[in-house]
């Protein structure tokens, strides 16, 4: 097991020292932390302060908000009659007239509602990177994203600007573990998404239907019989019948690996973000197995594989 502990402080030393941020969000870090003052405050680019014409905003193109709550937005819309809009929204220039919303797009929605016809901005310069690293930094801290929201919010930063899972946790205060569970949700099928957007089943539930052979019918089954998330994960386990004789025979082999294996399966499955499983044979050979539900996910492994080689 000595090359197994040595393997996986190889692989921790190599993880610690990938840089993965953008500008944007480098900028923003604060000994390891990000705030939605510091947001405001060291966005990239100069900036300036002033009230503009409603008219004169669209929406953020990489808004990781899909949906927005209709009772919190009344109560937005009447805090705003009453007392104005509080924080200014942070918007980046896009020609003459015409601003995109980086963050505060709740706030531009209820002041329509409003009848207000100017709202108060910082203006900032700010690439596309930047505007989707802030808007997702800005909802996650405000937890304004549904888990669904903020996994796509993450594949989208990583997919098409090529962070790590381990720079996205440091910019927005969550573990490396955090970030690829959640984007372990995304290989759930759309309908169990669903149920967890409508709030039916909970995040533990939709964690444990990820290694469901059935998700979707296993998720309506969790609604239709109140289970608790114990439960599901037994039945998404299959401990009935054969499939239970399967189970515990597989838990009685994971029983002989060491700490130091677990610990390398853990981590290795974390930095990738798919379940992996190391099987040791005699003498230094081995298997290292990676599962996938879909192909998106297969193709993923293939991108990372070619990035890195």
């Amino acid at each position: 097991m000595d090359q197994i502990k040595k393997t996986l402080k190889s692989a921790q030393k190599a993880r610690g020292s990938k840089k993965g941020l953008g500008r944007g969000l480098s900028s923003l870090m604060n000994a390891g932390e990000a705030s939605y003052d510091n947001v405001l405050g060291a966005a990239g680019g100069a900036s300036s302060n002033k009230e503009i014409p409603i008219e004169f905003l669209v929406a953020n193109t990489y808004q990781p908000r899909m949906f927005f709550d209709a009772d919190r937005a009344k109560e937005l819309v009447a805090s705003i009659k009453e007392k104005g809009i509080l924080q200014p929204l942070l918007v980046r220039p896009q020609g003459k007239n015409r601003y995109e919303i980086v963050a505060g797009e709740r706030r531009w929605r209820a002041a329509q509602a409003a009848g207000l016809h100017h709202v108060p901005v910082v203006i900032k310069e700010m690439n596309d990177e930047e505007s989707l690293e802030i808007a997702i930094i800005e909802n996650v801290q405000r937890h304004d994203l549904d888990p669904i929201e903020e996994a796509m919010g993450y594949q989208r930063l990583m997919s098409e600007f090529s962070h790590t899972q381990n720079a996205l946790g440091q910019a927005v205060g969550k573990s490396r573990s955090h970030i690829a569970n959640m984007m372990r949700l995304l290989s759930l099928p759309e309908g169990v998404q669903s149920l967890m957007r409508g709030g039916e089943i909970s995040m533990g539930h939709a964690r444990a239907l990820i290694t469901a052979e059935n998700p979707f019918e296993l998720a309506k089954r969790v609604v239709r019989d109140d289970l608790s998330v114990r439960k599901t994960e037994q039945l998404a386990r299959g401990l009935k019948g054969s499939a239970a004789k399967k189970t515990n025979s597989k838990l009685k082999i994971n029983n002989h690996k060491d700490a130091d294996t677990r610990i390398f399966e853990r981590e290795l499955s974390a930095a990738i973000g798919l379940r992996v499983e190391l099987e040791l044979r005699n003498g230094e050979e081995g298997a290292l197995k990676v599962y996938y539900k879909t192909l998106e996910q297969l193709d993923d492994i293939c991108l990372k594989l070619n990035n890195d080689s």
